[in-house]
């Protein structure tokens, strides 16, 4: 919630979400650089394909990383999309900065 109780609409879960990345996950602008193969969007898309009930759980077969950061299993639909979200952001700054570079 924010502002007065008003839910927050999904944009700004997806900026929090990024935030929280950023501040407790430890994530940067620099670390995000070195994903150049796609590994952003392939985790966005495990998240999102996770969170669609006619898509049979494939497991960690597309995850890009190492499977001890795959954690889809434990949230709710609705945040496994606010999460696919936030890493295409990242996903789209890496791709600002590798543009202004």
């Amino acid at each position: 919630m924010i502002d007065g109780g008003r839910p927050m609409t999904g944009a700004e879960l997806i900026v929090a979400e990024r935030q929280r990345q950023i501040d407790e996950e430890g994530c940067t602008a620099e670390g995000d650089a070195r994903y150049t193969d796609g590994e952003l969007i392939r985790a966005a898309l495990c998240y999102a394909d996770s969170a669609n009930p006619f898509v049979k759980y494939v497991g960690p077969r597309t995850w890009p990383w190492d499977p001890s950061w795959d954690k889809r299993v434990k949230h709710s639909r609705k945040r496994k999309l606010v999460i696919a979200g936030a890493l295409i952001a990242a996903e789209i700054d890496r791709l600002q900065a590798e543009e202004g570079a």
